[in-house]
């Protein structure tokens, strides 16, 4: 019965024109239109340097790690070098932001770092973002300089504290700690990269729509075949597994062509950690697969309401991930962190940026805990509403 039900509502959805043009078809079309679109983009911003100045006041004394960093962004031997620095009086720095001699300036006043900018643009995100990333890891090691003072500082017989090599410290501190300070060259910085990562996340949750017409077929307020379905002497949850089981695997058929179009056809590279890519795809589409049931079992509304609510939900999703522009997903986690981190669209983006730019997985891993943690609420909701659904007549 299983199999049979499972053959039954596979073969259904592959007959659904409408279904299989959202969610096979339509990401190919968009992902086509980003090529062309983005293609030439890089090849013209890609090599630029990036002229920017940093004030050199009291602030940035007591913070060597910053001069540092940047100095290392900016070594001159090196081809592929991120960034032009100039070190400068907070007055000249203005000046020669006004006079677009440079695209920012980064400024340390009580501790806190800031990048001063006039204009919004790719040069502008990368600057600030860098400066983020560099104030994160300072954070990191100046915690971990303080823990390695408390316990290896101690006061000696004398009572006099004995000297410490802090670069020692940081050294050893970063060791134990397994932090890697990978330079971030642009041999690896393709913005562009952020749009089809935002294209295989909506392609993910656009699964959604498969596995809320397999639930819907057995419904008894959404078709006649529901109807025998609560009446049949059957196990429901059989036929509800197999149905979803279904459309999971049409869903994963769909993620895969979309993987080989885009790397074979559109040459689009993902790195290095292929496997860890399809790996948080699939994450992802079970989610979407987890929308979709949550939208068929709590939605009180017909077919073609609950498609474009899914498809609402996913293109905002998807907007706010930087799908439309990476300005946008800067944008929504600086001033409103919280969205990206409950959207699911943002959450697989997010995963694939870390494996791309990132040598550790912690944040592919949380990106991934956190995908889960939504599929399995939606799926208790589902879970809860579909025990509760009772007919007076059918």
């Amino acid at each position: 019965m299983f199999l049979h039900q499972f053959k039954y509502s596979f073969k259904t959805l592959m007959k659904k024109r409408m279904l299989i043009f959202w969610t096979f078809a339509f990401p190919i079309i968009l992902g086509s239109f980003f090529k062309v679109a983005f293609g030439n983009i890089e090849s013209d911003e890609k090599l630029k340097v990036i002229d920017i100045a940093i004030v050199e006041n009291q602030g940035l004394e007591e913070n060597s790690f910053y001069r540092e960093s940047f100095e290392s962004l900016s070594n001159e031997k090196d081809d592929d070098r991120m960034f032009n620095t100039k070190f400068t009086t907070e007055e000249d720095a203005k000046k020669m932001l006004e006079n677009d001699e440079i695209t920012g300036y980064l400024i340390i006043e009580e501790n806190e770092p800031k990048a001063v900018i006039v204009s919004s643009g790719i040069n502008e995100t990368v600057f600030k973002y860098v400066v983020e990333e560099i104030s994160q890891t300072a954070n990191i090691v100046g915690n971990l300089v303080e823990r390695e003072i408390m316990n290896n500082g101690t006061q000696n017989y004398a009572g006099e504290m004995p000297v410490i090599n802090q670069e020692e410290i940081i050294k050893r501190a970063m060791k134990d700690s397994d932090i890697n300070l990978k330079d971030v060259s642009k041999a690896n910085l393709s913005y562009t990269m952020v749009e089809f990562y935002s294209l295989i996340a909506m392609a993910c949750l656009y699964g959604a729509m498969l596995s809320m017409s397999c639930i819907n077929q057995n419904l008894a307020n959404m078709c006649s075949k529901g109807k025998r379905v609560a009446i049949a002497p059957v196990s429901k949850l059989k036929i509800i597994m197999s149905s979803v089981l279904a459309s999971f695997l049409a869903q994963l058929i769909g993620i895969f062509i979309l993987f080989l179009y885009t790397i074979y056809v559109l040459n689009v590279d993902y790195g290095s950690n292929l496997g860890l890519v399809v790996a948080q795809a699939i994450v992802g589409s079970f989610a979407g697969l987890s929308l979709g049931t949550f939208a068929a079992c709590v939605l009180k509304k017909s077919e073609e309401s609950k498609t474009g609510i899914i498809i609402t939900f996913t293109m905002v999703g998807s907007y706010l991930a930087g799908m439309m522009g990476i300005n946008t997903k800067y944008n929504i986690d600086v001033n409103a962190p919280f969205l990206n981190k409950i959207n699911p669209v943002a959450m697989i983006t997010d995963g694939l940026y870390s494996l791309y730019y990132y040598d550790t997985l912690d944040r592919f891993i949380s990106d991934i805990v956190g995908l889960l943690v939504f599929s399995g609420i939606l799926l208790m909701i589902s879970y809860i509403s579909l025990r509760r659904q009772k007919y007076d007549s059918i």
